[in-house]
Formats: C-alpha cells, structure tokens, sequence
C-alpha cells in the first residue's frame, strides 16, 4: 500500500527589513514634497513667469539701491550705514513669499473680499485724517501711527480699490452704457474714497488713484463721452488745491524756474531738491561715476533714497543704468498687457488694467519729476524705492494679477486627444 504523497508546506514569506521600508516612506514623502513645491510655480502661460522675475529683478536691484543711496542719512541718524536697507530688506522678504501665496488664490477669492477690503482701508484712513492718530509728513497728513508703527493707508487703498473696481465693473458688464451705473458706484464709492486721501493733503497719490479709477473704466470699455464730465470736474477740483495751497504753489512756481538762479543768487528752498536731482543725473553722465559714489546722497539731495531715487540710478549708473530701469518697466507694462488680453473675465482684466495704471504711471510720474518734466509731486518708483508700506502693497498687487494668470478666466490654447480602440489602434 503506497503512502499518500504530503502536501507541500506552505512558505513563509520573508521578514522585511523595518529599516529599508522605514527609507522607502521617507523618500516618497521626500518625492511627495517635491512634486506639491513645483505646483507652486506652476502658471498657465509664459506671462506668469515673465511678471514674476520682472518684478524680482525690481525688488532686487532696489534694495541694491536703496543701500547706496541711503547709507549716508542712516548713519547720521545713528542707524548705521545699513538701517534703512535692513529695514527695507525686511518688508521684501515677508512680501515676496506673501506675493506668491496670492498668486494662489481663485477669482472668486477676490469677489468676496472686495467689499471688506475698501471698507478696512477707508477705516484707516478716516484714523489718519480725522484723528490725532495721523501724522503729518512734508505738509501732508498721510500717515497712521498704532502702536509705534507708522504706515499709509492710502497704499491699502490702492490695493483695495484694484480688487474692487474689477468687481463692481464685471457685475455691470452690460449696463455700462448707463452712467447711472458708472457714476454712482465707481465715483460714488470709489471717488469718496479717494476724497479720504485728498483731505490729508497728498495730491501726488489722489493723482495717482484718480488714474487707477479713470483707467478701470476705460479699459472697462466705458465710453469715452462718459467720462469727459468726470474729468473735467477731477481737473478743476486738482487746480483748485494746487492754487489754495501755498506749498504746492511754491512747488509749481518753483517748477516754473521763480527763485532757482543758481548763479546770480541764492537757491530757495523749493528749488533745491530739484537742482540737485538734475545734478546728480549730468554728473553721471553714459556710464555712471560706479555704484556707491554718489555725491548727491552726501546729505545733498533730499528724499535720495525715496522719491529721487532715480537721480542717485543715473548718477551712478548713468545713462546706462536709467535706460535699464525704464526697460524693466516697460517689460512689466508688457506682461500687464499679456495677462490682459488672454483674460476672459472682465474681472480679472479690469483689476489687471488697475495694476498697469497704478505702477506704471507712477514710475513715469516719479522719472518724470526727476527729469524736471512735472513739479515735485512725491510719489515714490515702485519696487525701487524705500517705502515699507508701498512696497507690500505693490507686491500684493503683482500677487492678485499672478493668481488671474490661473484658471478658467484665461483663455486656455486647444489640446488635441486622441481615443483608443480595443485593438490599440489610435483613431
């Protein structure tokens, strides 16, 4: 009798080594991490990359020249020679990453946060000028001191005035032939708020958003013949605070040459941050006299590493290094213009075209001031100069036109697919 054959004995699998899975774990996290990091950058078009290092470029190099032009007025002020770059140097590093996680954040976001947004910055700024909290600064009361901290709400204005513009425009973007529903909401709203600023005495930045309002209705598609009564009346109400001012008066004759014989007599006070501007660019000639060589900042030229910094770019970086500003400026007009036109919601073109008029027509402002081809209106170059407050909220505007290079409101280019059949042959 044959023995039956025994089953075979089931095998055992083999222990895993609790270290090499321990590893395994740790570099797929590792891996995990990565891939989320790179979504951080990635954009849906060139365009976000072209703003981005435009802007990056602008923060970098004014930081370079704020240091320069600012070391000698922050030792006299017993800050050491490196005070104001430190101080600005702070404020880009918690802007930066701040801009990009705007850059993340959905159209709708913005809608909601509209309202809240104007309503907070015109809360501020109602503190500065009705207040014994605001503080005056070269004749104009545009500044909030809370808690040792000085800011200007005016620039959280700005910032709140591009979001909400886009808004208020895309809900009546079939009634904009109706001035009913232009007039009322945009200068109703909008201009009260720019009234706040001009009740502190800051012509320079009511000029600044009275573009940023005139410039959202028309790339709006707002027709011309409705904003001719409006500006009309923004001109007239500009001239009757340049005449009932005596500072801008001295400013705007001074502009006009009355008191800046710099020969035959003494040079006034309005004229000398002005000469001194014009100075610093002819001593720097094609090439510059070499960075940190500046003379104009030896306690010579006012506001150097503010309003005029642009004086101490030409002094010492010449004619070279100006043309180089005015075409970075020109390369983020450009990426303002692309993000524009691959827009599909009016929303996000109208903010975007908010954003392009903000910085833009102040950076020609400020040149054109250094230049001597409008009178002293202090309004800083943006990402360039010194200026906490005006630098955070510029990036925050780059951030919200960022985050509208995103997502279903720009327009997307055609993928092709192709299908499979069950033979594998592609149809």
């Amino acid at each position: 009798m044959k023995t039956p054959p025994r089953p075979p004995a089931p095998r055992q699998a083999a222990p895993v080594a609790p270290a090499r899975s321990a590893r395994s774990d740790a570099a797929a996290q590792v891996a995990s991490a990565r891939i989320h990091f790179g979504r951080v950058f990635k954009a849906e078009s060139a365009s976000y990359f072209l703003l981005l290092g435009t802007t990056l470029f602008l923060v970098v190099f004014g930081l370079v020249m704020v240091l320069s032009s600012s070391s000698v007025d922050s030792y006299l002020e017993n800050t050491g020679f490196f005070g104001t770059v430190l101080r600005q140097g702070v404020f880009a590093l918690v802007g930066v990453p701040l801009m990009l996680i705007i850059s993340r954040l959905p159209l709708k976001f913005w809608r909601r946060v509209a309202w809240p947004m104007l309503i907070v910055a015109c809360l501020m700024q109602s503190l500065v000028v009705f207040t014994p909290l605001g503080i005056e600064v070269a004749g104009n009361t545009n500044w909030l001191s809370i808690g040792g901290v000085q800011f200007q709400p005016s620039e959280a204005i700005k910032l709140a005035l591009v979001v909400w513009l886009g808004m208020i425009l895309s809900q009546k973007e079939n009634r904009l032939d109706d001035w009913r529903h232009v007039y009322i909401p945009v200068f109703g709203v909008g201009g009260g708020a720019v009234m706040l600023v001009l009740i502190g005495g800051d012509l320079g930045t009511v000029m600044i958003m009275a573009g940023i309002l005139f410039g959202s209705l028309f790339f709006a598609g707002v027709r011309l013949r409705l904003l001719a009564v409006p500006l009309a009346a923004g001109l007239l109400l500009a001239g009757l605070m340049a005449l009932t001012s005596s500072n801008r008066m001295t400013r705007i004759l001074s502009f006009m040459g009355a008191g800046c014989d710099e020969v035959d007599g003494p040079i006034s006070a309005p004229c000398w941050q002005p000469l001194h501007g014009t100075w610093a660019l002819a001593n720097g000639g094609i090439f510059g006299v070499g960075l940190g060589n500046s003379k104009a900042k030896w306690s010579w030229l006012p506001a150097a590493d503010n309003d005029y910094i642009f004086a101490i770019v030409g002094e010492e970086l010449g004619l070279i290094g100006a043309i180089v500003v005015l075409f970075m400026f020109i390369l983020l007009a450009l990426a303002f213009l692309r993000v524009m036109r691959s827009s599909t919601s009016l929303q996000a073109r109208v903010s975007t075209a908010a954003v392009l008029v903000w910085l833009i027509g102040q950076a020609f402002v400020n040149i054109g001031v250094v230049l001597g081809v409008f009178p002293v209106l202090g309004v800083p170059l943006p990402l360039v100069s010194a200026g906490g407050t005006a630098l955070l909220t510029t990036l925050g505007a780059i951030g919200i036109v960022l985050s509208f290079t995103r997502g279903d409101h720009v327009s997307q280019p055609r993928r092709t697919t192709t299908s499979t059949d069950t033979s594998g042959v592609e149809q």
